[in-house]
């Protein structure tokens, strides 16, 4: 080892990057001083121990053999990574892996990159777009509630002064209608404001989406309009982590969506809201498709944002909603329309948070690590 270092060390010690040097059974030889401060421990703590010193109790089974294999028999691991330090506190890291010979022997190198500053001013950023996005959303709301309270104080005024009582029916007609839509904007709002982190539970897929058409489909048969459920190769068993309570509003708000985009549809044509279900490269790909009149391609990127709406008697928080609860479960939303194409909403859903490196071996050979390892 020391044939291998001679003439390095000093200029390992003095690079703001962790370096360790281990054998062919992950016995570490060397650790520089920037390891030292990155982790918590003396140099004479580290070297002698394992590399599995660093990582987490629950990446000791899948994700360190496979890192061990990768730099063994490919071309390495490149990668970010939770490992832990000294104290028990959790650190991220980008880690890059190599192996080389040396007078026959199989050597090691683990270089990490401290990343966990970064991840910090990621959070923040986040946070930041988070009270912007908001900041936007209240000027929206200032605008949106004006007109109802404006014209609830017209009609009103109307009614002290008109002796008619045919009017002031008309009146407190439009008092309620103007009343009941406050309501429902307030109640789409504090869904929108108030949507908590989600709480991931491993979960049916079929059994989400059956449980969120069921309540619809009553609705929908009774403006002549037809809900297809399409499953394809997928398994009853198959499952994801959601929170349910969300993925369920969320598929609501879509299908009540659809049903509103064709129930002004000609009676003579075909009235199918198609719900199709597929998994794809560890995605659960929920895809909702009507035959209503399209949306026009000038308001496609405007359909996630706060209060739009094609229909001046909607509220337009729906989407929003949509897109911040398949977006904190790790997902993307994608929308394809056209004028008189009809909608397909398709939402991309991780059906498991870590990654396949993570949960199962990459091969026979990696199994064999965890063993020795």
């Amino acid at each position: 080892m020391e044939d291998i270092l001679k003439g390095k060390t000093l200029f390992l010690d003095l690079v703001q990057v962790g370096f360790v040097l281990t054998d062919i059974h992950s016995k570490i030889l060397y650790a520089n001083h920037f390891t030292e401060r990155l982790f918590g421990y003396s140099q004479k703590e580290i070297e002698g121990q394992r590399i599995r010193i660093f990582f987490l109790e629950e990446d000791l089974t899948y994700f360190l053999p496979n890192i061990i294999y990768l730099t063994l028999y490919q071309n390495g691991f490149d990668g970010e990574i939770l490992l832990k330090q000294k104290d028990g506190k959790k650190i991220f890291v980008h880690l890059t892996t190599s192996s080389f010979k040396e007078g026959g022997e199989s050597f090691l190198a683990f270089s990490f990159h401290e990343i966990q500053r970064l991840k910090m001013v990621e959070r923040e950023k986040l946070l930041m777009d988070h009270w912007a996005s908001l900041g936007l959303m209240m000027e929206e709301i200032a605008h949106q509630i004006r007109n109802p309270i404006v014209s609830l104080g017209g009609y009103a005024r109307r009614l002290t002064r008109e002796p008619s009582s045919l009017k002031r029916k008309l009146y407190l007609n439009r008092i309620m209608e103007e009343s009941k839509r406050l309501e429902r904007m307030i109640q789409r709002l504090e869904e929108v404001v108030l949507i908590q982190k989600p709480f991931l539970k491993k979960e049916r897929i079929l059994g989400v989406i059956e449980g969120a058409l069921q309540p619809l489909s009553n609705e929908a048969k009774s403006k002549g309009i037809s809900i297809y459920l399409e499953t394809g190769s997928l398994k009853r068993e198959e499952s994801f982590l959601v929170d349910r309570r969300l993925i369920t509003k969320a598929l609501s708000h879509l299908i009540e969506n659809s049903i509103d985009a064709m129930s002004t549809q000609s009676v003579k044509k075909e009235r199918i809201i198609r719900v199709t279900v597929t998994t794809h490269q560890g995605n659960a790909l929920i895809s909702i498709q009507d035959q209503g009149a399209g949306i026009p391609k000038r308001h496609l990127r405007h359909l996630f944002d706060p209060f739009f709406s094609t229909r001046p008697d909607r509220i337009g928080l729906g989407l929003t909603f949509v897109k911040r609860v398949v977006e904190g479960h790790g997902g993307k939303v994608h929308i394809e329309s056209g004028r008189r194409k009809g909608t397909t909403v398709t939402l991309i859903l991780p059906m498991e948070r870590r990654r396949t490196i993570r949960r199962e071996w990459l091969s026979p050979e990696a199994r064999h690590f965890q063993l020795s390892y």
